[in-house]
């Protein structure tokens, strides 16, 4: 397995409330209009699932399969002609501040490999990059 790892994220929200918001990806339907068309587009998601369209990487649909409150959101690719593992963690610095960092662990064959590195490291880093910004304490007074 190949992993790919974003940057590391400080947001400005407790972990509790990252968590709470990320782990039921109907929450998404609270911030899509927040999320850059330039990045993502074609986004759709029930609680456990999620898909959409990164360029230049293409359709991806992940599928939510082990919660581990408030730390980390485990998720594995659906339909995915390759094995692709990704995760979510979270890490509680204050209550008014948290680091998240994403990682996307793939099994890539040497020939896909170098074609594929690159779309991957950048596919994380764009979702980090919109995950980051998200306002999720207003998010979640919404709900």
């Amino acid at each position: 397995m190949t992993e790919f790892v974003s940057e590391i994220k400080t947001l400005p929200h407790s972990q509790q409330v990252i968590y709470e918001a990320l782990s039921d990806l109907n929450n998404l339907e609270l911030f899509k209009d927040k999320i850059p068309g330039d990045k993502i587009n074609e986004f759709s998601f029930d609680r456990d699932t999620c898909s959409f369209t990164v360029n230049p990487v293409g359709k991806v649909k992940f599928l939510i399969v082990n919660r581990e409150p408030p730390e980390t959101i485990k998720f594995v690719a659906d339909e995915s002609p390759v094995e692709v593992n990704m995760w979510i963690q979270l890490k509680e610095e204050s209550p008014e501040e948290t680091k998240m960092k994403l990682t996307i662990q793939a099994e890539l064959n040497p020939f896909l490999k170098p074609m594929l590195s690159k779309p991957l490291q950048d596919g994380i880093n764009k979702i980090a990059d919109v995950l980051a910004v998200v306002p999720y304490d207003e998010i979640m007074a919404k709900k």
